[in-house]
């Protein structure tokens, strides 16, 4: 019996614990993605999400390209970069991306291209590969609020110092899951498993 009474509180409090380490690195994320503090940098890199089937741009997807747009347009980044992978809709995500802001009128000297972000941390480390090439010392992760802190660890793994993030105000249901997601994710790359 007393195993038990002593079992249930090591349980509580160890719940407890968790509960409020979770909620208060949600909201660190959070806040962190939110803040977008006008830095300027070399180059503004957007992380790929869904391109439909009819070559679309996804509303997420669009409203981080119009964060990097925006960026470019107002002199806060000299270059675009573009990553994303071959999704599962079909279609190589940074191509598309590419086109989407070539008709916004980003000139292609002003665009680089990333066909192998797979994950966040290949976005970043093809980035690191090309830094030296384009002259890239400071970086503007672009991406959803809650997934921002995560961008920025990965670049600063990769090797840069100068990290900065924006995100765009686009919200979602799905985004409530995400940060949940995000969670077991940020630690992931921060023990680099």
């Amino acid at each position: 019996m007393h195993f038990r009474k002593m079992w249930y509180k090591i349980s509580k409090w160890a719940l407890i614990g968790f509960s409020s380490w979770f909620i208060l690195h949600s909201l660190i994320i959070c806040i962190d993605g939110l803040t977008n503090d006008n830095a300027k940098a070399d180059v503004a890199l957007i992380f790929g999400n869904t391109v439909h089937p009819s070559r679309q741009v996804s509303d997420r997807l669009q409203a981080r390209l119009d964060c990097g747009l925006e960026a470019w347009k107002n002199q806060r980044v000299k270059k675009i970069v573009v990553s994303g992978g071959f999704g599962k809709e079909g279609h190589w995500e940074a191509q598309v991306m590419k086109s989407y802001l070539l008709q916004k009128g980003v000139p292609l000297q002003d665009l680089i291209v990333d066909d192998y972000g797979n994950t966040t941390r290949l976005s970043a480390q093809n980035l690191k590969n090309l830094a030296q090439k384009y002259q890239i010392n400071s970086v503007m992760a672009i991406s959803q609020f809650h997934h921002i802190s995560r961008c920025k660890l990965a670049l600063r793994q990769a090797g840069f110092q100068q990290v900065s993030g924006s995100s765009p105000t686009y919200f979602e249901w799905r985004d409530l899951f995400a940060i949940v997601r995000e969670f077991p994710a940020y630690y992931k790359y921060l023990f680099r498993l």
